[in-house]
């Protein structure tokens, strides 16, 4: 697999310079569908969809989980908000974090998944498994409920 990582850090000039208008993007203005969009067109503008099968993203999301992990490794709990305060180590955090996000878009996007249905149905299927009158407060697994 080769080693390379997806990252769509770039400004919106950095865009413009490659021809395109590219609006900058919000969680209250971006909508899953046009992160999927974006996540595709970058892959197929460097024609990486031929690397993109679903073991090769599957394992490309676990790894950068794994990044994201390292930031708070040997960190006690009560103390991991601390990275976040930091704009360097926050700004790492968030980079591993979009890793994550965009391996998981890119492997909807072959996958043919919808996500919003599959999230619907996840949360439904936790609801069932923990109701609150017994998960409520609670960290047991549902099983042990």
């Amino acid at each position: 697999m080769p080693n390379h990582v997806i990252t769509l850090n770039l400004a919106p000039e950095q865009f413009r310079r490659q021809g395109r208008a590219m609006k900058s993007m919000t969680d209250a203005k971006t909508t899953v569908s046009e992160l999927r969009e974006r996540v595709l067109a970058f892959a197929r503008e460097r024609d990486w969809e031929q690397f993109h099968s679903p073991k090769n993203l599957s394992m490309a999301l676990a790894a950068e989980a794994g990044e994201l992990m390292e930031h708070f490794l040997w960190t006690e709990s009560k103390d991991s908000a601390t990275p976040l305060a930091t704009a360097p180590k926050r700004e790492k955090i968030e980079d591993e974090l979009a890793d994550v996000v965009i391996y998981a878009l890119e492997f909807a996007n072959i996958g043919g998944i919808d996500l919003a249905q599959a999230i619907e149905a996840k949360l439904a299927k936790n609801a069932a498994k923990y109701p609150v009158e017994k998960a409520k407060g609670r960290s047991a697994k549902y099983t042990e409920l």
